[in-house]
């Protein structure tokens, strides 16, 4: 048998979610992507295949606030931006998207800022 290495794995973990999870019009998907160097937040509408709203370490409204915060503290940036983006869309409850990774760290960070901001999941 073959070893998986750990971004197979990820991929593995995330597809077996993905099988049962799916964002409405009524009820988008909040999903996370972390890299080694930023984090990324996009709502998705599944049924039409668009993003609705999207925030990230890398966008140009967030990038001036990032100078000197640790990744942690980025990722509650982009939590709360992500949140405040959907509200404006008059989103309000969605469905979280870990994306096969593990929920702590920044990614429980990021969920948190987001819950803090106004979104319920």
């Amino acid at each position: 048998m073959a070893k998986v290495n750990r971004s197979e794995a990820r991929i593995r973990r995330h597809a077996r979610v993905r099988k049962n999870l799916s964002g409405t019009p009524a009820r988008p998907r909040l999903n996370i992507y972390r890299s080694l160097d930023g984090i990324y937040a996009q709502i998705i509408d599944d049924l039409s295949g668009m993003t609705v709203v999207s925030a990230s370490t890398i966008d140009r409204g967030l990038k001036a606030e990032m100078d000197g915060k640790n990744k942690t503290e980025q990722a509650k940036l982009v939590g709360k931006a992500v949140a405040e983006r959907a509200k404006e869309k008059g989103i309000t409850t969605v469905v979280f998207d870990r994306g096969g990774f593990r929920f702590m760290g920044r990614v429980k960070a990021l969920a948190d800022a987001a819950r803090e901001a106004g979104l319920e999941f």
